[in-house]
């Protein structure tokens, strides 16, 4: 089994593909500390090794981010843990049904009509080019002008994500949605 290795924009997270499929069809879920890593025994085998601090599933990749420690010396470790993973024939996930990303979604009635704009827009433009950077960004609300989302993965942290909210996201939904006025994170 090869496992490529791949760097993102945040430098405390590197993306892992694994030439498997991670999650499918299924949504990106992030698990942060150990004891959220319960429902995968995946990311709970990643969370053994001393330093990691969250695991990203997406749907062929596995993002993972380090509290401390040197990637010299957790990239092997991590290496070993995925392909122990694969060649045990373990879910990657139980009970995927049950675990929901990010929280309730947050919306006026009237809205509803710029709030599936939103999502479009998000799916097809914003999600494939961020889940290259090992991240996701999904929609949790939209207020008064006001878009939050919620960033994970990669995403989560990573010093160039305020630009990548200002600059990009923000420039996106404006230009196709006129009452978008701002993009804020969750």
């Amino acid at each position: 089994m090869f496992i490529q290795t791949e760097a993102t924009p945040n430098p405390a997270t590197l993306k892992f593909l694994p030439g498997r499929t991670v999650l499918g069809d299924h949504d990106a879920l992030e698990f942060r500390a150990g004891d959220e890593g319960e429902a995968s025994p995946l990311a709970s085998r990643l969370f053994e090794i001393d330093g990691i601090s969250s695991v990203f599933l997406g749907s062929d990749f596995i993002s993972v981010t380090k509290s401390d420690g040197e990637w010299p010396h957790l990239k092997p470790a991590i290496l070993g843990a995925i392909m122990e993973h694969y060649l045990s024939g373990e879910v990657t996930v139980d009970e995927a049904d049950e675990i929901q990303p990010g929280g309730e979604e947050f919306f006026e009635p009237e809205d509803e009509d710029t709030v599936k704009t939103i999502k479009e827009l998000l799916d097809t433009r914003v999600r494939p080019a961020v889940a290259q950077d090992g991240g996701d960004i999904t929609f949790q609300g939209y207020r008064d002008g006001v878009v939050y989302l919620h960033m994970r993965g990669a995403c989560s942290g990573c010093p160039s994500s305020t630009a990548t909210l200002r600059h990009g996201i923000e420039n996106l939904l404006r230009h196709f949605i006129p009452e978008v006025q701002e993009v804020r994170p969750i």
